[in-house]
């Protein structure tokens, strides 16, 4: 019961999230933050033009997945 308290104050205390899709389409989440800018600078930070891995920053939704769709 309090495992579930925790995860739902982590979830409001830590919106916004950074996922990493890689050359195949696969998609990972890489972190959780406080802030959609602290999110894209982490993002930003991981960026290489020589690839071909995109960095994406998403608003975890009100279920607590990524808020697309």
């Amino acid at each position: 019961m309090g495992a579930e308290r925790t995860m739902s104050e982590g979830t409001a205390s830590l919106p916004w999230i950074v996922i990493r899709q890689d050359d195949n389409g696969n998609q990972y989440r890489v972190g959780r933050y406080a802030t959609e800018a602290e999110a894209q600078k982490i993002a930003d930070s991981f960026e290489d033009p020589g690839s071909k891995r995109l960095y994406v920053v998403e608003r975890l939704g009100q279920n607590g997945d990524g808020g697309r769709g």
